[in-house]
C-alpha cells in the first residue's frame, strides 16, 4: 500500500506509521517540523528494511501548502492508495476559554483545515479509482461535555464530515475510516489525569490498522470506548450538567 501520512512523528501516528512500514507499506511522511520528519523517516527505514522514506513539509495551519505536499507524496510513491491524517491540535478547555485567538486556531486546525486537507486527498484518491482515507477524530465529539467543549465541537464536525463522505463516495471506491480514540497516553495528554480505560499508542495503532485493512467506517480505540460513549450519549442533560466528565 502506498500511504501519504500526515502526523507520523509522535504519539498514535508514530505507532501506526511504524506498523505500516514494518509490514511493507510504502510510506511518505508529511508534517510541519522538518527535523522530526527526518528522524521519523530514518526510523521507518530501519524498521522496513526497504529504500529511503520520503518526506515533505505540510502544516495544518497553512492550507496553501496542502496541494504541493500531496503532489510530492504522489510523485515519490508513484500514486496513493491511502492517506492517513493523525495530526491535530489540542488545548485544555480553560485555556481556550481565556484566549479567543487560541480557540480560533484550534477550531481552524482541527475542523476547517483538516477538512480542506481531506478534500484534496479525496479528489486524488477518487481520480485513481478509489482508496482509503483514514482520519483521527475523537470520542470528544460524541457529546457536549464540560472538559472538552471547543475541542469536542471541532471533532464532532469532523466526524460528521467523514460520515458524509462514507455515505456519498463508498460506492465509488473511497473507503473512509473515522478513528475515534478515547484518552490515550501521549505527549498531547501530558499533565492530564488519565481516566479509567486510558489507552497506549501502540495498542491503539494495532486496532486502527485492523480497521484500515477491513475498511471499517468507524473505529473506537481502545474498543471499550464504544461502550463508554454509548452510556454517555444516553445520559440525560441534567446529569451531564452535574458531572465533570
Amino acid at each position: 500500500m502506498k500511504v501519504g501520512f500526515l502526523g507520523a512523528t509522535r504519539g498514535m501516528g508514530r505507532s501506526l506509521s511504524r506498523l505500516m512500514a514494518a509490514r511493507g507499506d510504502d510510506v511518505f511522511l508529511l508534517g510541519r517540523d522538518l527535523a522530526d520528519l527526518e528522524r521519523s523517516a530514518r526510523d521507518l527505514e530501519a524498521r522496513s528494511g526497504k529504500g529511503p522514506v520520503g518526506a515533505a513539509p505540510c502544516d495544518l495551519e497553512r492550507p496553501g501548502g496542502f496541494a504541493a505536499a500531496l503532489d510530492a507524496a504522489e510523485a515519490r510513491l508513484g500514486g496513493l492508495d491511502a492517506v492517513v491524517v493523525t495530526a491535530g491540535d489540542f488545548a485544555r478547555q480553560d485555556e481556550l476559554e481565556q484566549d479567543v485567538e487560541r480557540a480560533r486556531r484550534l477550531l481552524e486546525v482541527d475542523f476547517t483545515n483538516t477538512v480542506v486537507f481531506c478534500e484534496h486527498a479525496r479528489k486524488r484518491l477518487l481520480a485513481r479509482g478509489g482508496g482509503t482515507l483514514v482520519v483521527f477524530s475523537s470520542v470528544a465529539g460524541e457529546r457536549g461535555r464540560k472538559p472538552v467543549i471547543l475541542y469536542g465541537a471541532a471533532k464532532a464536525g469532523l466526524s460528521r464530515y467523514l460520515e458524509g463522505l462514507d455515505h456519498k463516495f463508498r460506492a465509488q471506491g473511497l473507503r473512509t475510516v473515522c478513528v475515534k480514540p478515547g484518552f490515550v497516553k501521549t505527549s498531547m495528554t501530558d499533565g492530564l489525569r488519565p481516566p479509567p480505560f486510558a489507552g497506549d499508542p501502540d495498542v491503539v495503532a494495532r486496532v486502527v490498522l485492523r480497521a484500515i485493512d477491513r475498511g471499517q467506517p468507524v473505529v473506537y480505540a481502545p474498543p471499550i470506548w464504544r461502550s463508554v460513549m454509548l452510556v454517555i450519549r444516553l445520559l440525560p442533560r441534567f446529569v451531564m450538567r452535574r458531572i465533570g466528565f
